[in-house]
């Protein structure tokens, strides 16, 4: 049976969901998530599509499932979701402390974070892959959403939307650096992911089956890893100063320089022995990691 969804296109529509009184902002709004109301909310699970960004703050009792992942909230985490995506929930949910902070698409536009909001991409995780935090930097992004609360509820004047928008983008930053410090903390776990999806990388090119399988995505890699692609990357980025593509097209060039070399193949059917369609995107990728073309490798 296909899932329907509720769709949340607003921060007006979102007070309604909640119940509370209406926005004082139309694109920007700053909650406290012991304070909505949830008798509107169904006792079965009920699955609702955000037209704006959300980052949650939730120390709460009960599960929440965030596109196709139960999770336990017993601990303060903070999840982001980017318009679009999906979040299930339902009415018996108690939540001990949290807010959320919630962001239309139309205040970044013609902002220097609206060009880079999507270089964010913890938007784009899993939700077991929530950010954990101390006390002390929950406190740090408390201070950043009540610098934009009063922003908002005050006189709204030239300056409002940038300093808003600063504020945001503030936030943001110290998730990131927040982000940072877990995966150091996760080191060992982290080292362990690195080496299972070195594996699975050599594994895949060392088949016999890439002229039918193709060239792997980093999706590929993701599924067998349980995690996010974005997380993936990042993580690789983080303990490796590659990205999962990077890792990808290295692996590829590696086994091209062997063929290249050790094979009477020509660079067609090299290229299509390492799963490309096409020769000349084979040429491009080749020559853009070692500066030279196939032709020029295999001659040098």
């Amino acid at each position: 049976m296909q899932q329907t969804f509720i769709d949340v296109a607003t921060i007006s529509d979102l007070h309604r969901l909640y119940s509370c009184p209406p926005p004082k902002h139309p694109l920007v709004s700053f909650l406290s998530l012991q304070e909505i109301s949830r008798d509107q909310f169904s006792e079965t699970e009920q699955a609702y599509r955000l037209g704006f960004y959300a980052v949650y703050l939730k120390q709460l009792k009960g599960s929440m499932k965030y596109g196709r992942s139960q999770y336990d909230f017993d601990e303060g985490t903070l999840v982001f979701t980017a318009p679009g995506q999906a979040i299930s929930t339902q009415r018996r949910l108690s939540y001990n402390e949290g807010w959320g902070l919630f962001f239309h698409p139309g205040l970044l536009y013609r902002t220097a974070l609206g060009r880079k909001i999507n270089g964010y991409s913890f938007f784009n995780y899993d939700v077991h892959e929530s950010l954990h935090i101390s006390d002390e930097e929950k406190k740090i992004l408390r201070d950043c959403c009540e610098h934009i609360k009063r922003e908002y509820t005050q006189q709204l004047d030239k300056h409002t939307g940038d300093l808003i928008v600063s504020h945001i983008e503030l936030l943001l930053n110290y998730c990131s650096r927040f982000y940072d410090r877990q995966f150091l903390a996760r080191a060992s776990v982290s080292h362990d992911v690195v080496q299972q999806f070195e594996t699975l990388l050599r594994d895949y090119f060392s088949r016999d089956t890439l002229i039918e399988d193709g060239l792997p995505d980093v999706g590929y890699f993701a599924d067998r890893l349980h995690l996010s692609p974005n997380y993936l990357s990042d993580l690789l980025n983080k303990y490796t100063g590659k990205t999962t593509q990077e890792h990808i097209h290295l692996q590829l060039v590696e086994q091209a320089k062997h063929l290249l070399l050790g094979s009477g193949s020509s660079i067609s059917e090299i290229a299509f022995t390492l799963g490309f369609e096409h020769p000349s995107h084979f040429t491009r990728v080749f020559k853009n990691k070692t500066g030279l073309s196939p032709k020029a490798f295999r001659a040098g």
